[in-house]
């Protein structure tokens, strides 16, 4: 498995693809990071472009390459 390399201070309003679409949803970005006490990341929104449906996601999946792409493709 190939990691994508994520820039943690880039990360807000960056664009991924999803190598398996979903109901016809490829392209997404992140709406909205929280982060705790220690500045640890406690979750991400993420937001699909064409149905504009929100979801929460834990940002550690986006650095498997299996199922994310950075940018849109």
């Amino acid at each position: 498995m190939v990691k994508n390399k994520i820039n943690l201070k880039n990360l807000l309003n960056s664009k991924w693809t999803l190598v398996k679409p979903v109901n016809k949803e490829k392209h997404f970005y992140i709406t909205v990071m929280k982060y705790n006490k220690n500045d640890n990341i406690l979750y991400c929104l993420i937001k699909s472009v064409i149905s504009k449906r929100v979801q929460s996601i834990n940002w550690l999946e986006l650095k498997d390459s299996d199922y994310w792409i950075q940018g849109w493709r």
